[in-house]
């Protein structure tokens, strides 16, 4: 993956290393061709997109087309904006989102906003796992808005907003 954002570099172990790039392909291949190009970048085939997660969701609805959604993260009173594909979460500054918390990994989960509106979490091989409502994650895993993310002691709400767009 040519993201920056990516890299294992920051890793000082080599079991670590391999930990985080075999995390790297799956949400690699979790982006699929419409979420990477958004991003600018290439994908996987359209066949990715379909690619199996470990919940599945409860109902999806087509949006209508008066509707534009928003995705954030909210802690407390921060509130962090998600981006359509791959939104990176740790301790570094060059993560989408940033947590100043050092029980928190340098690049600790991703989540992948897919230009269809499904999201989901991946936890990039972080030291302590990524919990998703009570229960620690073992592979890519589907979100709904009003999910709760804990990355150790920090605890976040992943919310999907609706709003009618504005006047133009």
């Amino acid at each position: 993956m040519s993201d920056p954002r990516m890299q294992s570099m920051h890793l000082e172990s080599q079991p670590r290393r391999e930990q985080f790039r075999t995390a790297r392909q799956l949400l690699e291949k979790a982006c699929g061709v419409k979420t990477a190009k958004t991003e600018g970048r290439g994908g996987e085939p359209d066949e990715a997109l379909d690619s199996p997660t470990i919940a599945a969701p409860a109902c999806e609805l087509p949006v209508p087309p008066k509707v534009v959604l928003t995705f954030y993260l909210k802690d407390g009173t921060n509130v962090y904006p998600l981006q359509i594909g791959m939104n990176s979460i740790g301790r570094l500054p060059d993560n989408d989102v940033v947590i100043r918390d050092e029980s928190v990994s340098r690049r600790h989960c991703a989540i992948v906003v897919h230009t269809d509106f499904r999201c989901e979490v991946h936890d990039v091989a972080s030291k302590n796992g990524t919990i998703l409502n009570g229960v620690k994650i073992a592979g890519p895993t589907r979100m709904q808005s009003g999910d709760q993310i804990h990355l150790c002691t920090k605890k976040l709400m992943f919310v999907i907003s609706e709003a009618a767009p504005a006047a133009v």
